[in-house]
């Protein structure tokens, strides 16, 4: 049972999270790329582009959507009345271009026989700063996967998602049942640990089996750092939870801004990231996905046991509950929370590497695109609990990936937080929370 002292903390926390939300998604709506409805996008905000043109018997066809990805950068086109399009891409490169069969023509298809996928063209953005993918377009049936392929592949997807997104969650949790503090700068925390891989495993080429544990090492070292610079005085000095958190996205900004003047703003990619991971042969995995999973998996369960049967985890669990009492009971708060931001330090680092091979790419601002649904993930497991943390980033990371069936991509990341409206009316605690931690 929480006493009174520490009930206070605990009925406010949610009330700043859920402004600190409305804030956030105000944000991310403004950074979302809305769908393209016009036959050239982002020309005049990049120096790279592609272009080209779809035809059938020389006649072109309106109205196709065409879906560019590759360095970590997505975009649609459609195709103008004489069935050009053009897109401007932010680096040089490798990009996918693929055209959706469903806007085309009934019965019209891209066939090519010696190609299991004729509507996807692989082009290179080069020194010349743009490249041609052109599609002319015969009759025929089209290549088309089955709609449970399809539902079990997001499935997989969401799968892997939200295990790596759980990594960063629970952290986070931990941090906030242990200190009462919503870090808001725990995304650079995730983007340090991709950066550091970068770092190694490019930069300095050192082998990446043995580049990605010494970022390991390195952001559990930042995650101590944190606390020894700047949280632990702050919390000497007696400074509240409120100005504890304007503190966490000033640094957050701070942090973000100085990991762009060192990387620059494009997106970089980790060994093995793009094409080589090699395929499974089992809808669409390969096995840079099967190893992101395996890993996370044990990882979470090695987590599980330390909260559960080590002396340390179930002090980290009593100064969760309740700090005044553990504090009584002989425990070491400081260590206990020193220890809790190593580990939460070296969680986000995994979470931001496996996400730097899920997007794919390394970039400055990596941590902070999926900072909203880390918060979303702790809320709607139930604050303060790691397994809650858990249950939360499964849910949220699974919903993000099979809901592109139904919705466009781009709203994907709303919908997730609509999932999470939902659940808190109905149980305001979260999935695993506690009605104490809410009042």
């Amino acid at each position: 049972m929480a006493n009174a002292a520490s009930r206070p903390r605990a009925r406010r926390a949610p009330r700043v999270i859920a402004g600190l939300f409305a804030s956030a998604l105000a944000a991310l709506s403004l950074s979302m790329a809305s769908p393209a409805m016009a036959d050239e996008v982002a020309l005049d905000e990049y120096d790279f582009r592609i272009f080209g043109i779809v035809e059938l018997a020389d006649e072109p066809i309106e109205d196709v959507r065409l879906v560019i990805t590759g360095n970590g950068y997505e975009v649609d086109v459609e195709t103008d009345a004489e069935g050009r399009w053009a897109v401007g891409v932010p680096e040089k490169g490798d990009y996918d271009v693929t055209l959706d069969e469903d806007t085309l023509p009934e019965g019209i298809a891209v066939i090519d026989e010696e190609d299991e996928t004729p509507n996807v063209r692989e082009v290179t953005v080069g020194q010349s700063g743009s490249t041609v993918a052109n599609f002319f377009i015969g009759q025929g049936e089209r290549n088309t996967t089955s709609y449970l392929d399809q539902v079990l592949d997001r499935i997989f997807n969401g799968l892997n998602f939200g295990l790596l997104l759980a990594l960063a969650a629970i952290g986070l949790s931990l941090i906030f049942g242990t200190t009462g503090l919503s870090n808001f700068a725990h995304a650079e925390l995730v983007t340090f640990g991709g950066l550091m891989t970068l770092l190694f495993g490019v930069f300095l080429d050192v082998p990446i089996w043995l580049a990605i544990p010494i970022a390991l090492v390195l952001s559990a070292g930042f995650g101590w750092l944190n606390d020894a610079a700047l949280w632990k005085p702050l919390r000497k000095k007696g400074v509240g939870l409120i100005p504890l958190m304007i503190v966490s996205i000033g640094l957050s900004l701070a942090v973000r801004y100085v990991f762009q003047y060192f990387i620059g703003g494009g997106t970089s990619q980790l060994p093995g990231a793009t094409g080589s991971g090699g395929s499974i042969g089992f809808f669409g995995l390969t096995w840079i996905d099967v190893g992101s999973m395996a890993l996370s998996v044990v990882v979470l369960v090695g987590v599980a046991y330390f909260l559960l049967r080590t002396r340390i985890g179930k002090a980290t669990r009593a100064v969760s509950d309740n700090p005044a009492l553990a504090a009584a009971s002989g425990i070491d708060v400081d260590r206990v929370i020193r220890i809790v931001w190593v580990m939460s330090g070296a969680l986000a680092g995994l979470s931001g590497i496996l996400w730097a091979y899920f997007r794919p790419g390394v970039s400055w601002d990596m941590g902070f695109q999926i900072l909203l649904l880390t918060f979303a993930a702790v809320t709607l497991g139930g604050l303060g609990t790691a397994f809650g943390a858990l249950v939360g980033s499964l849910v949220v990371g699974m919903f993000v990936e099979v809901s592109t069936l139904w919705i466009p991509s781009d709203m994907k990341y709303v919908g997730a937080l609509v999932i999470l409206i939902i659940v808190l009316l109905i149980r305001p605690q979260g999935i695993l929370g506690r009605k104490e931690r809410i009042g």
